[in-house]
């Protein structure tokens, strides 16, 4: 158990469902399919973040922030649930977001204004860029006088590995003997969580596109968490990249009607959706087999569905 501070901002544990249908669909077995609601975590559309800002959150006021910096693009979920985290606990948050201001706000850019963030566009720069701008955002804050705090990009450093650790310590409650669990891999803190509380055999990877290096992210977050060379193999597919991250594929549009058709359950673009395109795919491979407890992660992310035009008019036509 972790020692670290920690804020109450959700309900725990998060929904574990059977998918019958949806198993039957990929020529499962009723009971191999399962799905960890980690889309139902509460705050403003729920999601993956939470876990991870209940930890990153409450070192930060720990150490006396009273204003939160964090980075992200336009339909960012993390920072979505930084501004709901913040609103919350009653601090200022400050959101450095890669690009132009849009003429109009959809899906998550909604929600940050809403629930009260400032919004600062830094125009087209790279992740290394934006990194330098919010902490030079904390510095002036800090030399204001204005106690300010990083929380990093996607939420994912080494403290905020404990919420999925804690995830991965409720599977193991709610469903023993689990053969595979499948994520989408973002900015690696929701898988190295999962692979230390449930072990690599079992967690299965799929990389989203947002970090250059999916593999060496996760392993690094693995490492600095232990404090020694995580070097055990990790499998992290990269197939369903596509052109990138902000591109819509085929398969992950089969994915997303498939899911919502035999669920009822909407799945995102970006993350989820891309998550179960590699499931589908690695039913299609045989590496996940009948008689096999699975599990697929919905980490979140349905506000984002809303703020992707493509998506709109693909769905929009009735799919």
């Amino acid at each position: 158990m972790s020692l670290l501070p920690r804020l109450s901002l959700a309900t725990w544990p998060t929904p574990l469902e059977r998918a019958p249908r949806l198993a039957a669909a990929l020529g499962l077995h009723d009971d191999d399919l399962w799905i960890k609601r980690d889309d139902l975590t509460g705050l403003a559309g729920g999601g993956n973040k939470i876990r991870k800002l209940e930890f990153t959150c409450g070192t930060a006021l720990a150490a006396g922030a009273r204003t939160l910096v964090t980075v992200g693009v336009a339909q960012s979920n993390h920072a979505r649930l930084s501004a709901a985290a913040a609103a919350r606990i009653g601090v200022d948050l400050m959101l450095i977001l890669a690009g132009e201001r849009p003429d109009h706000f959809t899906g998550n850019l909604a929600l940050n204004g809403i629930l009260g963030a400032k919004m600062i566009w830094a125009g087209a720069v790279d992740d290394q860029a934006l990194d330098a701008l919010a902490e030079q955002e904390v510095r002036r804050l800090q030399e204001q006088g204005v106690p300010a705090a990083l929380i990093p990009f996607g939420g994912s450093n080494t403290v905020a590995v404990h919420g999925y650790v804690a995830c991965g310590e409720e599977l193991n409650q709610q469903l023993p003997d689990i053969d595979h669990v499948f994520t989408a891999v973002g900015s690696g803190g929701t898988m190295a969580g999962l692979v230390q509380s449930l072990g690599h055999e079992r967690v299965r990877g799929v990389d989203a596109g947002a970090v250059d290096d999916a593999e060496d992210r996760v392993r690094g977050l693995l490492t600095s968490f232990n404090a020694t060379a995580f070097e055990a193999p990790l499998d992290i597919r990269s197939d369903q990249v596509g052109r990138g991250y902000a591109f819509l594929t085929d398969p992950v549009k089969l994915g997303l009607i498939q899911f919502a058709r035999h669920t009822g359950i909407v799945l995102d673009p970006v993350y989820t959706g891309r998550a179960f395109a590699g499931l589908v795919a690695a039913v299609r491979e045989g590496s996940v087999k009948r008689g096999q407890r699975t599990v697929f992660l919905h980490s979140g992310g349905l506000p984002g569905f809303f703020g992707n035009p493509d998506v709109l008019a693909f769905a929009g036509d009735g799919a």
